[in-house]
């Protein structure tokens, strides 16, 4: 993983002033913090920095060497199977699929099984706050259509699905590949396999 300019003076200011808040690292690079925010994230994920509330950033001592090995992860090493559900499910049958697979997401896929939408946990409660007879909605209603999906393919390099995660604020992309229909999920990366990933770099 090669650092940008931006991200390097990041680290060179937590280097020299380490404990120190976000705020005043956007101050020391005349930004605001939402601007900051997606690089502190990667850094972090990479571990450059690290961060304890209500005391800031501080440098973990990382070199370049070790953030080279981060760059080298591939989805295709660190995929999960993912959890598809047909774009004739109702609302409710999707809820009990999400609570009894203990996922996040569900990828809703066509009559050709390709990928049609995406329903989030925050899809669902968005939908049952409302007075809607969930059995009876279809779950193409609430899901987040093609082509708003963000999605990877296995060859993608997992720091750049990390991202994607942090830069969309989701949980979790559809690993796909590409046939004559449309694109086939064959898998998922969820923050959860980007974890594991860095925990297995650690323990190396």
């Amino acid at each position: 993983m090669k650092l940008n300019k931006r991200q390097q003076q990041i680290v060179e200011i937590v280097k020299a002033n380490g404990p120190i808040t976000g705020e005043h690292i956007a101050e020391n690079l005349h930004l605001t913090r939402a601007t900051l925010r997606p690089d502190l994230a990667i850094l972090t994920m990479a571990g450059f920095l690290d961060a304890r509330p209500r005391v800031g950033y501080f440098y973990t001592g990382k070199t370049s060497e070790q953030s080279e090995r981060i760059g080298n992860l591939y989805v295709k090493d660190y995929y999960s199977c993912p959890v598809v559900a047909s774009d004739t499910t109702s609302v409710y049958d999707a809820i009990v699929t999400m609570f009894t697979e203990d996922v996040g997401t569900i990828f809703i896929v066509d009559a050709n099984n390709a990928l049609a939408g995406v329903v989030s946990r925050k899809d669902m409660l968005r939908a049952s706050i409302g007075k809607q007879e969930l059995s009876s909605l279809p779950v193409t209603i609430i899901m987040t259509r093609m082509p708003n999906i963000t999605y990877c393919y296995l060859d993608d390099k997992l720091v750049d699905v990390g991202k994607k995660l942090i830069e969309r604020e989701i949980d979790s992309l559809p690993v796909v590949k590409e046939e004559q229909d449309g694109f086939k999920v064959i898998g998922r990366v969820t923050k959860t396999n980007i974890t594991k990933a860095l925990v297995n770099l650690s323990n190396e």
